[in-house]
């Protein structure tokens, strides 16, 4: 059944707001994809805070249009799933795991700071490390010093212990 004009508004509307705060949008073919491993991506983007959703193309051409995320209307064919993040990488992070274990996902194309990805540009960027993995590593780098200048007082102040003994 197809949609009523309300409902193409509200759609527009719905992708047009998760537009404004969206860093990146990633398209991809789904055809033949069995319903359990969607479900199965649906979860795994909704960790990761990633806008998963089948939608129709001519929908989301309006939505994007006069957005950094225009260049990407020249590849909506087909039937493709968008995913659409704040964080710069989660999108084609979340698409890009899959693909690698289900052959029926095809990364097509996707968008990031107003440039146009085309399937290796959203591999690449998906291969880039999150936020998250950026900063925990960043605090593991922060606390190596301060444990270790933890070890050594602890270490001096049982050598003056023995010592005073």
């Amino acid at each position: 059944m197809g949609l009523n004009l309300e409902d193409k508004k509200a759609v527009v509307a719905e992708v047009s707001e998760k537009l404004v705060n969206a860093q990146t949008v990633v398209v991809a073919e789904y055809a033949g994809i069995e319903v359990g491993d969607i479900t199965a991506l649906r979860a795994k983007a909704r960790q990761s805070g990633v806008y998963l959703r089948v939608l129709k193309n001519t929908l989301v051409r309006r939505a994007v249009a006069e957005t950094q995320f225009a260049p990407l209307a020249a590849e909506m064919t087909g039937p493709l799933i968008y995913g659409i993040s704040e964080d710069p990488v989660a999108a084609a992070k979340v698409l890009n795991e899959f693909a690698k274990t289900n052959d029926k996902l095809k990364l097509k194309a996707g968008v990031y700071a107003g440039k146009l990805l085309d399937k290796a540009g959203v591999q690449a960027l998906a291969s880039i490390p999150s936020r998250e993995e950026l900063l925990a590593k960043l605090l593991g780098v922060m606390q190596a010093p301060v444990s270790g200048f933890a070890c050594a007082l602890a270490a001096l102040a049982k050598q003056r212990e023995e010592a005073a003994a």
